[in-house]
């Protein structure tokens, strides 16, 4: 049995991936709801039905999967973990960085591993959930206990069919992927539109240099592989035009009225700064103006 924490998008693509009868949802303390039924529409083939269970009390999962907002994630699973074996492996889908460390901090005992995603999901209607954007997932451990885990974990999540690997040097990955979401999801957010319409918006031409010269000076403090600006806005920018059609998380949390995750990808990066004594007047900004839209 695999249990998945966060009943968001992209929660509802895995459930609806990994076979039926092997999946549940986490409730809330003392929720006893209905199943989740909801409409899957895969990125090849016809739309199905599906329908998704609760964890009942007594049920003790193979494998957790952690996909709430980074800001949920540490509140969320005190009330989850008590319950659960120490020995139950844990898997963090957050975007950004900072609540991966704040949970293997927390809990160094268990094993806590973290997954860097690029697949696309989002939520048209409440009951709808789209698989928009095919991708790749890979999963690492964050701590000792974590380690002996990694391979049991990815096979027991092979059965969703999505393209998923082992990854030893997992905070690289997720390096990488904030670089990124710090480049884009933070102007599509600002600029309300989708990922490839920020290219030609003046205001994201002005920033995107600046920016990728703090981020340059950062990857090296944090001791990643280093990178120059151009180079990381030519990634950005690659990026953008790959999911030129796509809405990112960011923007789709603002049109919904949702807290976005702002605060653990460019805010993750003004921290860092601060620790560092490396100005990020830039990665503020866009912070800023996002909070500002919350």
């Amino acid at each position: 049995m695999i249990a998945i924490l966060g009943a968001g998008s992209l929660g509802r693509l895995w459930a609806a991936k990994l076979p039926a009868g092997q999946v549940a949802f986490v409730p809330r303390p003392g929720q006893i709801p209905e199943p989740v039924c909801y409409q899957f529409c895969p990125f090849e083939g016809q739309a199905r039905r599906v329908t998704v269970p609760w964890l009942q009390p007594g049920q003790s999962p193979d494998v957790l999967l952690v996909t709430t907002k980074a800001g949920d994630t540490l509140e969320a699973l005190s009330t989850i973990l008590p319950r659960l074996p120490t020995s139950t492996p844990v898997i963090l889908f957050q975007n950004g960085l900072g609540s991966q460390q704040q949970v293997a901090n927390t809990w160094p005992n268990r094993p806590i591993l973290a997954a860097s995603s690029t697949e696309g999901a989002n939520r048209p209607e409440a009951n709808v959930t789209v698989h928009a954007g095919q991708g790749e997932t890979r999963v690492g451990a964050l701590n000792i206990p974590g380690e002996t885990h990694l391979i049991p974990v990815v096979q027991s999540l092979a059965d969703s069919q999505l393209p998923l690997h082992a990854e030893q040097d997992i905070l690289s990955r997720l390096w990488q992927k904030l670089v990124i979401n710090a480049g884009i999801n933070a102007f599509t957010a600002i600029l309300n539109c989708p990922n490839g319409d920020i290219l030609q918006q003046p205001f994201y031409q002005q920033w995107i240099g600046p920016l990728c010269r703090e981020i340059t000076l950062l990857l090296k403090a944090a001791g990643q592989t280093e990178q120059t600006a151009d180079e990381l806005q030519n990634r950005i920018e690659t990026v953008a035009r790959n999911t030129a059609a796509n809405t990112s998380s960011m923007r789709a949390d603002i049109l919904a009225g949702r807290t976005t995750e702002i605060d653990f990808i460019n805010g993750y990066l003004v921290r860092l700064g601060q620790q560092h004594g490396i100005a990020t007047p830039v990665n503020q900004m866009l912070v800023e103006r996002v909070q500002q839209l919350h």
